[in-house]
Order: structure tokens, then sequence, then C-alpha cells
């Protein structure tokens, strides 16, 4: 039977998704030319992630990943498990399996509730698929070394605190720009795995 929350979220995902007015709330200001960063021969490879929710201590919570410095793309950086479409796999397949390879979640324990608003990011060439599904209970998880150094966990409740979203003045391809980000377990989450955040929390806002 599910949970009172992961059937009011599959209901609301039903719907018409908020997409960029929400993703934009993330997006790195003021949007810098995509031939600064972004090469045509790399043009929109397909790749998946999965927001995964388990239940704990009453509390709704999702996995996170820090990217090892090894990884071809954003090194470091925090991400949700995913990763590239393999030959004649669907966008859903991947992001299972990824789970599955990245933080070693069983693929028969994942439940997916739906999809989130795809979008493009220039400076890899990919488009991203997000994917939002759920455990009955939290799972043991083993990490993939060559890709992921490490895998956290946060609430429902602290994604919707409004204190979390932030921003800071950098550098990025030689042009000034102001980054938001979300903080979140004191890490800095920004970029993609931010934006699909910010369509989430949209979402559950109307959700809860």
């Amino acid at each position: 039977m599910e949970p009172v929350f992961i059937k009011n979220l599959k209901n609301r995902m039903r719907k018409t998704l908020p997409g960029k007015v929400a993703q934009e709330r993330m997006m790195v200001r003021p949007h810098i030319l995509r031939t600064k960063l972004f090469n045509s021969k790399n043009h929109h490879k397909p790749a998946a992630v999965l927001i995964l929710l388990y239940p704990t201590d009453g509390e709704w919570w999702f996995f996170l990943t820090k990217r090892t410095e090894n990884v071809d793309h954003h090194k470091g950086q925090i991400s949700f498990p995913g990763g590239m479409l393999e030959k004649n796999e669907s966008k859903e397949e991947a992001a299972i399996r990824e789970t599955y390879e990245e933080i070693g979640i069983p693929p028969q324990k994942i439940k997916i509730i739906g999809q989130l608003t795809p979008f493009f990011i220039p400076v890899s060439g990919f488009k991203i698929f997000p994917f939002v599904g759920w455990l009955e209970k939290k799972q043991k998880t083993k990490i993939h070394t060559a890709e992921v150094e490490q895998i956290f966990s946060t609430s429902i409740n602290t994604l919707m605190k409004d204190e979390i979203k932030k921003e800071k003045n950098d550098v990025l391809a030689g042009s000034k720009v102001t980054i938001p980000y979300f903080d979140i377990e004191d890490k800095m989450v920004w970029g993609a795995t931010s934006i699909i955040l910010s369509e989430f929390k949209y979402i559950l806002l109307e959700t809860i």
C-alpha cells in the first residue's frame, strides 16, 4: 500500500509541471554564451538521474552523492545517482541502473513515481531527464568508488527551508556570474542538481 505522501506526489506529478519557471530560479546568471562552454559535436547526449525517496523516523529523505575528481564531467560536484543511457535502454531504466551501479540500491526495490522536466546543460552537452522514485524503507548503500566519493542524505523538511537557498559571485568561462545554490548538509548544491531540486521543491509545496 502506498503511503499518502507518495500517492499525493504521484498525483501531482501527473499534472502540468512547473518546468522552466522553477528551473530558472537556480540557473547561473547571466546566462553564459553557449559557444563558450559547448562543443556542438556533443549535441544532446541523453542522461537520466533519480531522486530516490525513503522514509525514516517519520520523515522522507533522499540520497545525494559527491562525485569524484576522476569522472569526465562535473568533478567533485553534488549530484543525484545517474548517467548516460546505454543502447536500447529507456530513460527510466537508465536512472534505475545507474542508481544501482553508483550507490548499490537493488533495482527491484525502486518504485518510480514520475518524471520531472528535462533540460539541457551547455557545459557538458547533456540533456538531463530527472525521475523521482521511492523505497519502502532505507536500503544499505554501496559506493562505486570510481565515480562516487561520498553518499549522504537529506530530508524533505530540510529542502523546504527557505534559508538554504543562497548565492555566490564567481567566474565561469572567463565571465563574472552569480551562482544560486542550496546549502544542504554544509555542501554547495548548484548547477543541474539544484535546478532539479528547484522544480521538485515547487511540486512539494503543492503536495505537502
